[in-house]
């Protein structure tokens, strides 16, 4: 399920829209193997009351796991870690949804790390390091860190040269528009806002 594009500001576009790596899957998954073959086994091996009752137990638990894979996929599906050209959003829930929004002007750090199985397969975590109010945010099961930690950095980079008025053909009411948003989210004071106003109609 793709990130809804009714949640993007006039000016904003998409540049990675990521469901979590399939690792996020495999513990249900393999969850749902061993019950398979756990129902395989008392169907063949036990005989009289003990298959019956060790046949039912085989069945309930494989319903079980069959269950909770299914509700993982849709976790699955619904979790998006995006980057945007003005944000970094996390966004989950089947049901109820949550979230966290990171302007990219608050972003200091993004950190890789990556166990060996994630290395083999890859995944891996970001730690976001950013001037808000929780200071640091872990997102795991990340495909491809290390082009996602590259991404973030270079668009952190095309903003600030197009903040400092050097984005070339950059629309100016698009630029207009973004530091608006900025102030009114409180990441420029207005004095700032006014000041890079000023700046981009006197160019």
């Amino acid at each position: 399920m793709a990130f809804p594009k009714r949640l993007l500001n006039d000016y904003e576009t998409v540049v990675e829209d990521l469901h979590p790596h399939w690792l996020f899957l495999f513990g249900s998954a393999a969850t749902s193997v061993l019950a398979l073959v756990l129902v395989i086994i008392a169907s063949t091996t036990t005989h009289g009351d003990v298959h019956t009752i060790a046949q039912w137990g085989a069945l309930a638990l494989l319903v079980i796991a069959a269950l909770t894979l299914l509700w993982r996929y849709l976790e699955w599906l619904t979790t998006n870690f995006v980057i945007t050209t003005d944000r970094l959003i996390f966004r989950h829930g089947v049901m109820a949804k949550s979230g966290i929004e990171i302007p990219l002007e608050r972003v200091n750090n993004v950190s890789l790390r990556q166990t060996i199985l994630d290395r083999i397969f890859g995944a891996g975590s970001l730690l976001i390091e950013s001037g808000g109010e929780d200071g640091q945010q872990r997102f795991s099961h990340v495909r491809h860190p290390e082009r996602i930690q590259n991404v973030v950095h270079a668009q952190i980079e095309a903003n600030g040269k197009a903040m400092a008025g050097g984005g070339g053909g950059t629309d100016v009411a698009t630029q207009l528009e973004k530091l608006e948003a900025l102030m009114l989210r409180g990441t420029i004071t207005p004095e700032e806002f006014h000041a890079q106003k000023a700046k981009l109609l006197g160019r």
